[in-house]
């Protein structure tokens, strides 16, 4: 079997999709993509396919080295994306030429589902209460709303005021044993996260994520310095070598790898297994379409110290076009008791509608984050 084909759907909300197809009719699916550069990662793809094409597609492991390893600059989050949706789709042909799902060829599932979150919205605390409790009503057993809007490096306590009153209406609303995770999203600077890490903690939250940009990782001994909240980030690191000084801080409770930026399932999964060894647990960041979630819940099924799964229905971003607009049988994800259960179908388990993604991308998407700024006109995090 040899590959003779990549081809890149650009599709809304703000996702890129890759099929790879092969001469012996097989073909799998990946979703390669950096929100707000997709045609960037797009470009890189086709870049990395004069290595794929001709090519075995069953030899991943050696195609994920040549890929990484041959190439003098690597890493960060283009390339990694590029070979993170190449790697989906491999393993997604190797899962159905062998008639297995991906985890049975990782060595079987360790479990049968996995429970989920569900992202909730909203500017006003009555507004976001209102999310949460209609999110409960769903199912849901776990929640993640963002913890701040811009916060300057150091700001003041009106806004931790109300961040506090938000936190604390969405607790009321949903009672004391629902998770509740709150997401700094980069946007707190070290002066400001410790004192909103000291005071959240009545709350009882799932986790705190992001308190710091990645970046700032060695301010992690000091902001969660007697703190109880379990600390979650990673959703912008991209390979084991970055998790490594994740994992040497002793200070993270829960990473969040992304497999459709940090290397796919083959790279995702040994970061799993390094977390593992220093009894860290793992909740992949996914707000992305249905081919990364599949991914997801792949790895998720062998990964003893997975926990939680995010995932995408709903949320505020997808604008037109939703996680299960793309595929043959939705029902694949179903939810149920806050859980959803692992696809058992070949390869990544779902069935692409490539009529609809076809019919997408004629429309496509410019995607981009927005740009925050401070009232001094200085620029935000977002």
């Amino acid at each position: 079997m040899k590959i003779t084909a990549l081809k890149t759907y650009l599709v809304p909300p703000r996702w890129l999709f890759l099929k790879i197809e092969t001469d012996a009719g097989i073909s799998g699916w990946g979703e390669p993509v950096v929100e707000g550069k997709a045609l960037t990662v797009e470009a890189a793809v086709q870049e990395m396919a004069d290595h794929l094409i001709g090519k075995d597609p069953l030899r991943i492991e050696d195609h994920w080295q040549a890929l990484y390893r041959g190439g003098f600059y690597r890493g960060g989050p283009v390339l990694m994306s590029a070979l993170a949706g190449i790697d989906q789709a491999l393993w997604d042909i190797k899962g159905r030429a062998a008639g297995l799902p991906v985890h049975q060829m990782l060595g079987g599932a360790c479990r049968d589902s996995i429970r989920v979150y569900s992202w909730i919205g909203g500017d006003r605390p009555d507004e976001v209460a209102q999310g949460a409790r209609d999110a409960v009503a769903r199912g849901f057993t776990a929640l993640k709303l963002n913890g701040a809007e811009e916060l300057q490096i150091v700001d003041g306590h009106d806004k931790v005021d109300r961040i506090l009153e938000t936190i604390g209406t969405v607790r009321d609303a949903v009672g004391p044993h629902v998770g509740i995770a709150v997401d700094f999203h980069g946007r707190v600077h070290k002066p400001m996260a410790k004192v909103l890490i000291r005071e959240l903690e009545p709350f009882r939250l799932m986790f705190i994520e992001e308190p710091v940009l990645s970046e700032n990782l060695e301010a992690l001994p000091e902001i969660t310095r007697g703190s109880a909240t379990p600390i979650a980030l990673g959703e912008r690191l991209y390979s084991r070598w970055d998790f490594k000084r994740v994992f040497e801080t002793r200070c993270v409770d829960i990473i969040q790898p992304d497999l459709s930026h940090a290397g796919g399932i083959t790279e995702c999964r040994k970061i799993a297994a390094m977390a593992e060894a220093y009894d860290i647990a793992v909740a992949f960041h996914c707000p992305l379409g249905p081919i990364a979630l599949a991914a997801c819940l792949q790895v998720d099924a062998v990964s003893h110290n997975a926990f939680i799964q995010e995932q995408s229905l709903g949320i505020h971003y997808n604008t037109g076009s939703d996680l299960l607009d793309y595929l043959v049988d939705p029902s694949v994800f179903r939810y149920a008791d806050g859980a959803v259960e692992i696809p058992a179908g070949p390869g990544l388990g779902i069935e692409i509608d490539e009529a609809a993604v076809i019919r997408a991308a004629e429309q496509g998407h410019r995607w981009r984050n927005p740009l925050w700024r401070h009232a001094d006109g200085s620029v935000a995090e977002w």
